[in-house]
């Protein structure tokens, strides 16, 4: 039960009304007893029957829980609540009604007796002059505290005043004295007291409420917060700012020392924003030898600057969160997919290649990957990266041949909004920043124009972007994995590309052969990838031998230009057209296969095709007489082996002019390379 009789509980819905302490040491708590019930369904009330330092102490359990919100007082033990408490106070105020109605019914019932005022801080004129006209004699007194009142009551009794006007601690005084006495205060007074005081608790609950809320929500917050007044005093500060300054050991207990030591730490921030009125936003600071991430704000309110407030975040905890969001949201097309042990074949010269990639990769030095197309260069840069302290971090493959000049910039080093014509709207982040922690594999480095160039040579010394249409750096922690087919020193000599941003990428450089070069991983890799077609397109695994079978002709004797791409798309075609039974086939293997009408002899590694006769000769063949007849037969007997012949009579079931189309020869060339072994 609460002092003014409506119980509550704290699952009641009135527990959560605002609380009023009604504050009187005479007779002013009769009249606020009497209004209280008017107003429980706004309020709760607590009743002090004591006065100035009593009711300070006995109101300070109150107000350090919550309870009282506003306090309800009169005269100068108001005046004294209100110096020594937290909380508002509201004061009953004695209107020139109230004081001509209390006139009126002392002389209605003691005429022709002079009347004594007491009043509190202040008299009134007026009434004096009021008094000569009614012909009433009135004598006022003021008082500020509980001594003055008994002394006015005792001056104005010895001026001859029979008839006491006053608060309730006059009247009690005037009694004890044998005075009679009128209470000043009128009902209407004391219920425009309540009025203003339930407003005002409403008003302070409402804004208790939320600054508790907000207060709640900033003590949680892994970032620092304070803020400070217009004079730079420290109003607030939540405990992760006292942590990251290390502000809250114990070294620092005091708020005066708090407010110290955050000066200190935070002061030129404050002093900038002060000189300047300009906001601090992200910026990198170094604050007793810590990186942090700072910002500081003004405070306006009604457009004047009424302080700052300043948040300081931990910079490795940014830079991991980035990590997490970058990792966590980055679109499945940006992960690297291939390994460095998918490299097949025993050849000691992609032997090399592995060796080379896995050591560059423990690094994190810029890698430059040069060979033919078609050899696997890309596979080798997401190796690279997967075998890298950057895996599970982006993996952005750009070609440098794909796109004009002006829209490699863009896509390279990305824009601003309204950084030109058809600018996407709110900007663009480039490759280079999506790459950020990652590696970006940039294809056809030679083909880069020489504007580019100069725009990737930058990046790479200086580890920042800066997007089109922005003059603020971005910095950018990526690892640059480039690949070319060309020969870039040639390109440097002719002055079609920059010899320091070739010498920039030249780091680490891994060479990748040409298939004709590693003859012997041929069989291996094509075992390999045509199980990988079977299994996409469905044929039947039996069908592999086979089909290798009657390809081996190509894996010997043709030149590939294609390389281990080239190989891949005849497997693939081979999947797709053949099955189990190759000897059925036999008729359309050169209209699946038209390569086998190229066969020719063996380029090496520093020469060309032995002749280019030979391969118009196979593709203009139209009948076995002309076969006969070809010149071109004899130096494809040099080249075409027994066993090649052999193997290409089996996969042609024993049909020897099916056997010789394979292989591109006159049936009486292939009878001979029979009879040579017999």
């Amino acid at each position: 039960m609460d002092a003014r009789g409506a119980a509550s509980t704290p699952s009641d819905p009135r527990a959560r009304r605002p609380g009023i302490a009604l504050v009187s040491i005479s007779r002013l708590q009769t009249l606020c007893e009497t209004l209280a019930p008017r107003y429980t369904d706004r309020a709760r009330f607590y009743s002090v029957r004591e006065g100035y330092g009593a009711a300070v102490s006995a109101l300070q359990s109150y107000v350090e829980s919550g309870a009282v919100d506003v306090v309800l007082a009169a005269g100068s033990n108001g005046a004294y609540l209100r110096e020594n408490l937290s909380v508002p106070v509201v004061t009953v105020k004695v209107n020139g009604f109230d004081v001509l109605s209390a006139i009126t019914r002392a002389t209605t019932t003691w005429p022709d007796q002079p009347l004594g005022l007491v009043l509190h801080e202040t008299v009134s004129r007026e009434l004096d002059d009021l008094g000569q006209l009614l012909k009433i004699q009135i004598r006022q007194r003021a008082y500020r505290s509980v001594d003055e009142v008994q002394h006015a009551v005792d001056t104005l009794a010895a001026q001859g005043c029979k008839v006491i006007i006053g608060p309730g601690m006059a009247c009690d005084f005037a009694q004890q004295a044998g005075l009679e006495h009128v209470f000043l205060y009128s009902l209407g007074a004391v219920e425009e007291a309540f009025e203003r005081s339930v407003e005002l608790a409403r008003v302070s609950r409402e804004k208790e409420s939320k600054r508790m809320r907000l207060n709640t929500i900033v003590a949680h917050m892994r970032d620092g917060v304070a803020a400070f007044d217009e004079h730079g005093q420290l109003e607030a500060v939540n405990p992760a700012m006292l942590t990251l300054l290390g502000v809250d050991d114990g070294r620092v207990a005091t708020p005066g020392a708090r407010q110290i030591e955050l000066t200190r730490k935070l002061g030129p921030m404050l002093r900038e924003l002060s000189e300047s009125g300009i906001a601090i936003e992200e910026r990198l600071e170094h604050i007793d030898g810590r990186a942090f991430i700072v910002s500081c704000v003004p405070i306006y309110e009604y457009g004047m600057r009424l302080g700052a407030v300043a948040t300081v975040q931990d910079a490795q905890m940014a830079q991991r969160i980035d990590r997490s969001l970058r990792t966590t949201q980055r679109p499945k097309h940006l992960v690297a997919k291939h390994e460095l042990a998918e490299l097949v074949g025993d050849s000691p010269q992609i032997g090399k290649v592995r060796r080379l990639a896995g050591t560059g990769a423990l690094h994190d030095a810029t890698v430059l990957l040069t060979g033919e197309s078609g050899t696997g260069k890309e596979l080798v840069a997401q190796g690279i990266h997967n075998a890298s302290a950057r895996r599970g971090n982006p993996f952005v493959a750009f070609n440098c041949a794909a796109l004009p000049e002006g829209l490699i910039e863009s896509e390279l080093f990305g824009h601003d909004e309204g950084a030109f014509t058809g600018a996407r709207r709110g900007g663009k982040a480039g490759l280079f920043e999506i790459a950020h922690t990652g590696t970006i594999f940039l294809d056809e480095i030679g083909e880069m124009p020489a504007a580019m160039q100069s725009r990737l040579l930058r990046v790479l010394q200086e580890r920042e972007v800066m997007r089109l249409g922005s003059g603020r750096p971005v910095p950018v922690d990526v690892r640059v994995i480039a690949a070319t087919h060309r020969d870039l020193n040639a390109l440097v000599a002719q002055g079609r590309f920059r010899a320091d941003l070739y010498f920039r990428l030249n780091l680490l450089q891994v060479t990748l052969p040409a298939l004709r070069e590693r003859r012997g991983d041929i069989r291996l890799l094509a075992r390999t990838l045509l199980a990988r077609n079977a299994t996409q397109y469905g044929l039947d695994t039996r069908a592999s031998k086979a089909i290798l079978e009657a390809l081996s002709p190509l894996f010997d004797h043709y030149d590939w230009p294609g390389n281990v791409r080239e190989l891949e798309n005849l497997l693939a075609r081979a999947a797709i057209y053949l099955d189990n039974d190759v000897a059925r086939h036999t008729q359309t293997l050169h209209e699946v296969f038209p390569e086998l009408l190229r066969l020719g002899p063996r380029r090496t590694a520093g020469g060309e095709a032995g002749g280019e006769a030979g391969g118009k000769a196979g593709g203009e063949a139209g009948g076995e007489a002309q076969h006969e007849a070809s010149n071109e037969d004899v130096s494809r007997r040099d080249v075409v082996t027994r066993d090649a012949a052999l193997a290409a009579l089996q996969a042609c079931g024993g049909n020897r002019a099916s056997a010789a189309r394979a292989l591109g020869i006159s049936r009486t060339t292939f009878w001979r390379l029979m009879k040579s072994g017999a």
